[in-house]
């Protein structure tokens, strides 16, 4: 299963190479916005600077869930444009602004609170930061799950934040994967100035492994007495095995001539 979905990743980024560029071209104009415009402004007033800093991060946030949902299609070998996209901007907009809300208040915890705690030198402090670091980890890895959930399962945000967690804990080996793979992609992307494989690529990274892991669920619906054995992978991948295809080299770089 971890192989298949690292070859479903690899194909589905080829397969929607331009637009996963056009995507992240959009996340790095995006990303001149709480890099920039806060030093610009800090002259005038220091509050325009923090409010510009969160004001860009929300966009960013706003924009991710927009290309959540065009990286679902991607994993359902659709090719969305930009009639689409149109429509995911709007339908992004919640869970974006819900998810840069937690993300940015976890963050400011940990660049306030921890430092204070850490300042004590106490049992307590030390209590504080070990709780605070822990919470801050778990929200990282539960989050990977985040908008694939609220992609394809949920639109109550609430019940998709609590979903997150379950999922984490009933398949930490795979989320750990899922988190290693993201910081992979992520350090290559420093090499391309992010244009690829970039943060679209990511989330179609974590919208293919979460497709395919829903697999599982599926399965133990239908067959609710054998909880407990071992999920027959093989067999539940076929069709998306089809669906990939075999591939070679000459047919991907020049798929008319395959």
């Amino acid at each position: 299963m971890i192989g298949f979905t690292i070859r479903k990743a690899f194909f589905d980024l080829w397969d929607n190479l331009f637009t996963i560029i056009l995507l992240n071209l959009g996340f790095i104009l995006l990303a001149g916005i709480p890099v920039f415009v806060p030093h610009w402004v800090y002259p005038l007033h220091v509050g325009f600077s923090v409010a510009a800093f969160i004001a860009g991060g929300m966009l960013l946030f706003c924009y991710a869930g927009a290309v959540s949902l065009m990286c679902r299609d991607m994993t359902d070998y659709r090719r969305p444009g930009a009639a689409e996209f149109r429509i995911y901007l709007t339908e992004g907009l919640v869970p974006g602004l819900v998810f840069g809300l937690i993300t940015m208040c976890l963050a400011g915890l940990l660049l306030v609170a921890f430092p204070f705690y850490g300042a004590m030198r106490n049992f307590l402090g030390l209590t504080a930061m070990v709780f605070i670091f822990w919470a801050a980890v778990l929200w990282i890895l539960a989050s990977l799950y985040f908008f694939p959930l609220r992609a394809r399962l949920d639109r109550n945000i609430g019940k998709v934040v609590k979903k997150c967690f379950l999922l984490l804990f009933d398949n930490t080996g795979f989320t750990l994967f899922l988190g290693l793979g993201a910081v992979v992609m992520l350090s290559l992307s420093f090499f391309t100035a992010f244009l690829v494989p970039g943060p679209a690529a990511l989330l179609l990274w974590l919208h293919g492994g979460f497709k395919l892991r829903l697999l599982k669920y599926d399965y133990r619906e239908e067959h609710p007495g054998e909880e407990g054995k071992k999920i027959p992978w093989d067999l539940l991948l076929e069709d998306e095995r089809e669906k990939v295809g075999p591939r070679t080299l000459k047919g991907m770089i020049f798929p008319w001539k395959d």
